[in-house]
């Protein structure tokens, strides 16, 4: 029995089932179909909704009468869209310049810095706080006598009688400024997840070579925050083309409608003047210049990284 060999079992394998590529693309759109039908419920069906309306008479009661483009006729020959769209302007300009700005500057001075996230801390502080809470309390600073005037006259300074929230487009301004110390501190974080991304051998090779302080930033940091640089500077874009909140809660577009945004006026004459028709003509002009801007930029900074 001992010389005698053993064969070993044979051992049955059981193919496995194979599955076609349709199966799977069937899967994966049974996945995403919930979303879709939130995005479409949600986004695209509104947005037709409102497209229809803007080319109809419409004050909210009974059914909406059909009269093409007479709305946006007459939003293009209204002087107060006008004004809206030009203060829409300088915000876009504003919010550009100003937060996204101080946010690369406060970033800049406290990378590498002891404490530095702690030097950072007060200018984040302000992101926590609603659009409508950043507009009451500088309502407050900003209104005609108060903490800003009071102060001003306390040191004897120029500027106690000045008209911050009355005179455009100086309140424009004031409120771009009340954005920007919102916004600053979350543009601040951005860029300075951005700087901790930058490898540390270019810049040890930079520091040998006896770059420092602004030839550092130019020639190393600041290439390199280019990626980072455009998401931020798309996102306040696009904020600053809706803004509402603050303009609404500071100034409620006045006095005289004289600082509205586009935000504002199509909120104004959708629900202040009950005309559905003419405030959602502002509201599909708005949406229209919101998509094209965000394409156009994206779409240049972009072809510009390929070239690079």
């Amino acid at each position: 029995m001992s010389g005698l060999a053993v064969a070993a079992p044979e051992q049955t394998t059981t193919p496995r089932p194979v599955r076609r590529r349709g199966s799977y693309r069937w899967s994966a759109r049974g996945f995403s179909l919930p979303a879709v039908l939130v995005v479409a419920v949600l986004l695209y069906l509104p947005f037709l909704w409102t497209t229809w309306i803007s080319f109809t008479e419409y004050n909210g009661l009974g059914s909406p009468s059909w009269v093409g483009l007479d709305n946006y006729r007459a939003m293009f020959d209204d002087p107060n869209f006008l004004t809206s769209l030009r203060n829409t302007l300088i915000w876009v300009v504003g919010s550009i310049t100003v937060p996204v700005g101080l946010g690369l500057l406060i970033a800049t001075l406290s990378y590498g810095m002891r404490f530095g996230s702690w030097l950072r801390l007060p200018f984040l502080i302000p992101y926590a706080i609603s659009g409508v809470a950043v507009g009451v309390v500088w309502r407050f600073v900003l209104q005609n006598g108060g903490g800003l005037s009071q102060a001003l006259d306390a040191l004897g300074l120029p500027g106690a009688d000045s008209r911050w929230l009355s005179d455009a487009p100086l309140n424009t301004i004031v409120m771009i400024g009340a954005a920007a110390w919102q916004q600053s501190g979350v543009n601040a974080l951005l860029f300075v997840i951005g700087l901790q991304s930058i490898p540390r051998e270019p810049i040890e090779a930079a520091r040998l070579d006896g770059a420092s302080g602004w030839r550092m930033f130019r020639h190393m940091h600041w290439p390199m925050l280019r990626p980072l640089t455009t998401v931020v500077v798309g996102l306040s874009l696009v904020a600053s083309l809706k803004t509402f909140d603050i303009v609404w809660v500071m100034t409620k577009g006045g006095p005289g409608r004289n600082a509205e945004t586009l935000a504002v006026t199509m909120y104004e004459e959708t629900f202040v003047n009950s005309a559905y028709g003419a405030g959602s003509a502002v509201a599909v002009f708005l949406s229209v210049v919101t998509f094209l801007a965000a394409i156009t930029y994206l779409r240049r900074q972009l072809s510009a990284e390929r070239t690079v």
